[in-house]
């Protein structure tokens, strides 16, 4: 085995950071990313590598470089406000599940905490101004002069349907910035699933929610979304060359215009996905 010289480890510890609020805004300014833009961001804050003031940094990295006219949207998913009968990763014994429908607190956009989002959506929800929307599964965030019209009448059915904070940003011709994650994390290809002309699968699920001051648990359709070809597709769009890349940080990052990659996905999942009828249910 080769051991490693001084000057390799020094470099790449050098990757890994010291990295700033201004390294940060250079980086994503180098990316593409502009002032006044509205943006969509799916990220994670460990792939930064070190980052001075962490969590705090990043974001603030982001709402400067965004400026007073840009927002900033992330996604703030509690998917254990799900019905339990679906859950997989991991599951529970059925007898626990009418305990879980009777007893798991009502969705609240202020208290209710994302699940498997990261430290990033976690922050900026608590952030001054920030508007989280209604959907009790499926929620987004966001900040910004965008934020009020991006997160208002989230439908409770498909909650990534044109219905959805997803629809908002299509129709503001907003980009998409993936920060050290992939497509598997891109939500914004569900958008693009419920477009694509063919049959889809549809499940019921449920959500504690308030109802007229009360607690209910309400029970919904939604389609049954399938990131398992995101990267494919991604893969795909890469070559229209509309992508741009970089790094943020020690991050691989990737740019993307919103409304050219849901039409550039909605044909191509029409193309290539085999769908099975939700009535064979």
């Amino acid at each position: 085995m080769t051991e490693n010289t001084e000057e390799e480890i020094s470099g790449h510890v050098e990757r890994l950071g010291p990295f700033t609020i201004r390294s940060i805004s250079r980086d994503l300014e180098n990316l593409g990313l502009e002032s006044g833009q509205t943006v969509l961001v799916h990220s994670s804050l460990s792939a930064f590598g070190y980052v001075v003031g962490g969590v705090r940094s990043v974001v603030t990295a982001l709402i400067e470089t965004l400026g007073p006219e840009g927002t900033l949207v992330v996604p703030t998913h509690s998917g254990d406000l799900s019905d339990p009968s679906l859950w997989s990763h991991p599951p529970i014994p059925q007898s626990w599940w009418d305990t879980v429908r009777d007893e798991m607190p009502a969705y609240d956009p202020q208290l209710t905490g994302t699940r498997k989002m990261g430290a990033i959506p976690e922050y900026v929800r608590h952030l001054a101004g920030a508007i989280r929307s209604s959907h009790p599964k499926s929620s987004f965030c966001a900040l910004g002069p965008n934020a009020a019209s991006i997160t208002a009448s989230h439908g409770l059915e498909n909650g990534f349907d044109d219905h959805s904070p997803l629809g908002r940003l299509y129709d503001l011709e907003a980009s998409i910035v993936l920060i050290g994650v992939g497509h598997l994390n891109n939500t914004t290809l569900h958008l693009a699933e419920g477009r694509a002309p063919a049959m889809r699968p549809v499940t019921i699920d449920g959500s504690p929610m308030m109802v007229n001051g009360v607690r209910e648990w309400v029970t919904y359709r939604s389609l049954d979304y399938d990131a398992r070809d995101f990267e494919q597709v991604g893969a795909a769009f890469a070559k229209t060359g509309l992508e741009r890349t970089g790094l943020v940080g020690g991050a691989p990052s990737r740019l993307l215009p919103v409304v050219p990659l849901v039409d550039f996905a909605t044909t191509w999942f029409a193309e290539h996905r085999t769908w099975r009828d939700s009535s064979e249910d």
